[in-house]
């Protein structure tokens, strides 16, 4: 698996954008959040991936300085009271979490927690024992962390141990007490 294949998989997760609309208000544009109801400044957000509703179908760009989108060579502008997504920051821990598991290790577990009704984007702590570690001689810890896709809660273990082999084994259990167990050896 190649570092476009990783991003493939990341970029069509389920609720990886915040869904609203945009209003010029006292001279800055302002965000509300549709789901949260929620006002932020579209300041905020500059440089990260947008997507806007033009023409029934939504382009893809990253939000610029005074409301512009650069789309591929175009840059357009936003316009008052328009449908716009922007996309969720994944926790860096998590990031950098994902960025260090094996290419077998990082597709089971993100199919696990799809399976469950989970995206990685519903990641609201992660702790990564893996960053503090040193890998020349080998390393095994727990990484632990906490998922919710308002429905309900999944507890993730991530048991590493990487010597000769590279053994990760996922324990994730759901609130209503759902349990599932994944291992990778390689």
């Amino acid at each position: 698996m190649n570092r476009q294949q990783r991003s493939n998989l990341i970029e069509f997760q389920p609720r990886a954008f915040n869904a609203g609309t945009v209003e010029y208000i006292n001279s800055q544009w302002v965000f509300f959040d549709e789901e949260t109801e929620e006002a932020a400044l579209v300041d905020e957000f500059i440089h990260q991936e947008v997507e806007v509703q033009r023409n029934n179908k939504w382009c893809k760009g990253f939000l610029l300085d005074n409301g512009c989108i650069q789309t591929g060579k175009e840059t357009i502008t936003l316009q008052d009271q328009e449908m716009i997504k922007i996309r969720k920051q994944l926790i860096y821990s998590f990031e950098r979490l994902l960025d260090e598991l094996n290419d077998e290790a990082f597709v089971q577990f993100i199919n696990t927690l799809n399976s469950l009704n989970f995206s990685i984007y519903d990641c609201i702590y992660c702790y990564n024992h893996l960053t503090f570690l040193d890998h020349e001689k080998g390393v095994s810890g727990v990484n632990f962390l906490i998922l919710d896709n308002e429905e309900f809660i999944c507890s993730v273990q991530h048991h590493f141990d990487y010597f000769e082999t590279q053994n990760d084994r996922f324990e994730l259990t759901l609130n209503n007490g759902k349990r599932t167990v994944i291992e990778r050896i390689s």
